[in-house]
C-alpha cells in the first residue's frame, strides 16, 4: 500500500446547510400569544407587545419599519423572527350601486374575495374565512371550488385592514377604522375554520385592535351542529343561519350538510344557542324560482322556527351560470315575506348588491383564480 493511499481521508458529502427558521406570522397572534412571543423569544419586556398589536391592527401597517416608536434595534429583531404577510390585491370590481369587490392574492398564489358595501348609516365588509369551500351546496358558485385551505388569523384580519385602507384612500377620510360592520358570508364556511376564525374575532374586538362591537359582527353558517355550540359559547358575536329550504328533501338536494345535521338537529342547537337578551338568530332564506318559494313552504318555515327568536332574511337568488336555478321575483318574494309576517316572523326581503359584479350572495368564486406557485404551500 502506498504512503499516499495509506493516509488518504475517506470521501464525504458535504452536510446539508441547516433549515432557516420559521418566521413567526404575528399578525395571526392574539395579544396573549403576541406578548409570550415578545417576551420568551424576543426577550423584550411585555409592554412592547401591546406596541406592536396596536401598529398591526389599530393601524394597520406592513412593515415592521413603519413602527416608528420601536428602536431600530428592536425592528431588526422582528425581522429576524417575524414577518407580517400582508394580502396583495389583484383586482377591483366597482357595481353601479356603490359596492366594491375586492380580490387578493395570498403569499402562495391563492386568491380570495371581500366585497364592500357602502351605505348611509353604515360601510359593511362581507369577509372571506377560507380558500373555496368544502360544503358543496348547488346554487352557491364557491362552492363549485372546492376547499383549497383555511385562512390563518392573520389573512382573515388583513382583509379587514386591507379595505379600511381603501376606503380610507378613496373617500378621504381620517379615521383609522371607517369600516362599522363586519359579515362572515365571504368564500367559506366560517365555522370549518373555527379555531382560526375565533382568533381573528379576538382581534377584530380588542381595544388595541380595530375593536369592533359585538353587535357589528356577524358570522353566518350553512349549519356544522357541534360548532354551533362551540361557537355560542366562545365568542360573543351574532349567528346567522343558513336555513334555505323548508323540508330536509329541499334541503339536501341543495346542501349536503342537511344529509348529515338535518333540519330538526339543526334548530334544535338553535333553540339552545346563548342569546344575549333582546338578541336573535338570523335565519337566511334564498329565494329559489319554483323550488322553495311556495306558500307552503312559507307556512312551514312559520312552524319550524316556533320558539327561536328569529328574523328572516329573504334573499331573491344570485342567478350563476351552470347551476340551473333562478330567482323569485320581486312579486312573488313579497308575497312570501307577507305570509311569515302574519305568522308572526320578522321578514326581509334583503337587496341584493353587487350583482353586476359577481359580487352578491353566492356568487363568490375566483373566476380565472390561477393555480399556485410551484412549491407553494
Amino acid at each position: 500500500m502506498s504512503e499516499t493511499s495509506a493516509t488518504a481521508l475517506p470521501v464525504t458529502e458535504p452536510l446539508p446547510a441547516p433549515a432557516p427558521a420559521k418566521l413567526v406570522d404575528v399578525a395571526s397572534l392574539s395579544m396573549e400569544a403576541l406578548t409570550r412571543f415578545v417576551t420568551e423569544t424576543l426577550g423584550e419586556r411585555s409592554f412592547r407587545a401591546p406596541q406592536i398589536y396596536k401598529w398591526l391592527h389599530q393601524r394597520g401597517v406592513t412593515s415592521f419599519d413603519e413602527m416608528t416608536d420601536l428602536s431600530k434595534a428592536l425592528r431588526e429583531k422582528l425581522r429576524t423572527k417575524a414577518e407580517i404577510i400582508p394580502l396583495v390585491k389583484d383586482c377591483e370590481l366597482r357595481s353601479t350601486d356603490g359596492t366594491i369587490k375586492y380580490r387578493w392574492k395570498t403569499r402562495d398564489g391563492r386568491y380570495i374575495e371581500s366585497v364592500y358595501m357602502p351605505a348611509e348609516d353604515r360601510k359593511t365588509l362581507c369577509v372571506s374565512t377560507q380558500v373555496g369551500c368544502a360544503m358543496a351546496c348547488g346554487f352557491c358558485m364557491t362552492g363549485t371550488m372546492g376547499l383549497k385551505r383555511n385562512l390563518t388569523p392573520g389573512e382573515i384580519v388583513a382583509q379587514v385592514h386591507a379595505v379600511n385602507r381603501e376606503v380610507r384612500k378613496n373617500e378621504g377620510l381620517e379615521t383609522l377604522r371607517p369600516l362599522s360592520n363586519l359579515v362572515f358570508m365571504g368564500m367559506g364556511e366560517p365555522l370549518h375554520n373555527f379555531e382560526n376564525l375565533k382568533t381573528a374575532l379576538s382581534i377584530l374586538q380588542s381595544e388595541d385592535g380595530p375593536n369592533f362591537s359585538h353587535r357589528h359582527i356577524t358570522v353566518s353558517t350553512v349549519g356544522l351542529v357541534p360548532m354551533i355550540e362551540r361557537f355560542g359559547q366562545e365568542t360573543d358575536v351574532k349567528l346567522a343561519i343558513s336555513l334555505n329550504a323548508s323540508t330536509d328533501e329541499q334541503r339536501s338536494k341543495t346542501m349536503p350538510v342537511n344529509r348529515k345535521w338535518n333540519i330538526a338537529a339543526l334548530l334544535d342547537a338553535c333553540r339552545k344557542f346563548p342569546l344575549r337578551q333582546g338578541r336573535r338568530i338570523t335565519f337566511e332564506y334564498v329565494l329559489i324560482k319554483g323550488f322553495n318559494d311556495a306558500d307552503e313552504d312559507a307556512h312551514r318555515l312559520i312552524e319550524l322556527l316556533k320558539g327561536i327568536p328569529v328574523k328572516v332574511n329573504l334573499i331573491p337568488y344570485n342567478e350563476n351560470p351552470g347551476l340551473g336555478f333562478h330567482t323569485t321575483g320581486e312579486e312573488r318574494a313579497e308575497q312570501f315575506r307577507a305570509i311569515l309576517a302574519d305568522g308572526h316572523i320578522a321578514a326581509y326581503i334583503r337587496r341584493n348588491r353587487g350583482r353586476d359584479i359577481a359580487g352578491a350572495c353566492g356568487q363568490l368564486a375566483n373566476q380565472g383564480e390561477a393555480a399556485p406557485a410551484e412549491g407553494a404551500t
